[in-house]
């Protein structure tokens, strides 16, 4: 074999020698290279914790009744108040009786007042209706009521008192002691003399 033959043969060679050797990592990554996932990293989205129970309404205290109900409010009596007796009308001995509460809680004036004429027997007739126990004049303390007492014209048939005594009417057998009040030249007529109920007024205590 000629000296140029073979040296052209070695070049051959390793020419392919050398591109086997560069094209053979290629093709092993291509064929049969692990690919490596990168992993996922952890969710950034954050959920809102659950809402708590809503707290219960509180019941009502409102109890639909009335409020301006005072069935706890009693009788005066003569221990609560204060008594005086005003000349009105001198021809008909006609009196303006005023009792007012001088307690620290409220009563209330039931009924007519019990009056008596000195020492005269019996006590004054009743003149007029008066309202029911639930309806009774109510004294807040310091408050008045009133009461018209007439003796009556002087008609021949009766007596000059000079003072009366009241007690005030509380539906019991609570014993009271009577307020007194001067009235001097009360003529008391057996006939004509009445008392009004408490009222609120001087006109209506003077005028029923």
């Amino acid at each position: 074999m000629s000296t140029v033959r073979r040296a052209a043969l070695v070049l051959t060679t390793l020419s392919a020698a050398l591109a086997l050797t560069a094209c053979g990592p290629a093709e092993d990554d291509a064929a049969g290279g692990t690919v490596t996932a990168t992993p996922a990293g952890p969710s950034t989205a954050s959920s809102e914790p659950p809402s708590k129970p809503s707290k219960p309404s509180a019941p009502s205290t409102s109890s639909g009744g009335d409020s301006s109900a005072d069935h706890d409010v009693f009788p005066c009596s003569t221990f609560d108040v204060t008594f005086t007796a005003s000349l009105a009308e001198p021809t008909t001995s006609s009196y303006l009786l005023k009792v007012t509460n001088k307690g620290t809680k409220a009563c209330r004036a039931l009924g007519h007042p019990v009056v008596t004429f000195g020492d005269l027997d019996g006590a004054a007739t009743e003149r007029g209706t008066a309202p029911g126990i639930e309806d009774a004049l109510r004294l807040e303390p310091g408050e008045s009521a009133y009461a018209g007492l007439m003796g009556g014209a002087d008609d021949g048939r009766g007596r000059t008192v000079g003072s009366i005594a009241m007690t005030m009417n509380t539906e019991s057998d609570l014993e009271q002691t009577p307020l007194t009040a001067s009235t001097p030249d009360l003529y008391v007529s057996p006939d004509i003399n009445s008392v009004t109920p408490w009222v609120n007024n001087v006109e209506d205590a003077l005028s029923l």
